[in-house]
């Protein structure tokens, strides 16, 4: 477990931490991005101390699938993760994303000071005001309190597991569509 009120971690690194859906999904998509120094997946959000993947599974927790990123922004914005979040998972469903359904899997930005809220909350303004989807964006903007990193076996689970079938027929088209849209975020490494 780590406590991550504070989101410089020195040498100039923040953190963010975005639940949307399935945490095998965000980690490979934000992983790939350069300016990201880590990313780890967890739980967050609930009430339960060192919760299991069991336990958040059975969706009485309260805590989501998220992941922590660490980043450099000097090279990736706060901004820029944000777009990348808000576009490769649907903000418009409450509680699931495509077949994972559950408490769990809801859309969430927990933030870790003011300037991060301030961002995700106009963000989201933004895109209910220009109806950027079909429907009002249902992402929470939830406090960062604690944050649980997930069992070894989830950590670069697609890098790890990319001949699954749930990571052909989930994971890789939302990393086609972040090489799509935001090829130059993606790093070269």
């Amino acid at each position: 477990m780590s406590g991550a009120a504070n989101t410089d971690l020195g040498a100039g690194s923040q953190i963010a931490v975005f639940g949307g859906g399935c945490f095998w999904c965000t980690e490979a998509i934000f992983e790939r991005l350069k300016g990201v120094k880590s990313v780890v997946p967890g739980y967050t959000g609930g009430t339960l101390e060192n919760p299991t993947y069991e336990q958040v599974s059975a969706g009485n927790t309260g805590h989501i699938e998220s992941i922590k990123i660490v980043f450099d922004p000097s090279v990736v914005s706060y901004e820029d993760l944000l777009a990348v979040f808000f576009n490769t998972h649907d903000p418009t469903t409450r509680n699931r994303q495509g077949n994972d359904v559950g408490t769990q899997y809801r859309s969430a930005v927990f933030y870790s000071n003011d300037e991060q809220r301030t961002k995700v909350e106009a963000l989201i303004k933004e895109l209910n005001d220009s109806h950027a989807y079909d429907k009002p964006v249902v992402t929470e903007v939830l406090p960062l309190d604690k944050f649980y990193e997930a069992e070894d076996y989830h950590k670069r689970y697609y890098d790890n597991n990319s001949a699954e079938p749930y990571c052909q027929l989930v994971i890789a088209p939302k990393l086609e569509k972040l090489q799509k849209r935001f090829a130059d975020l993606i790093s070269q490494e």
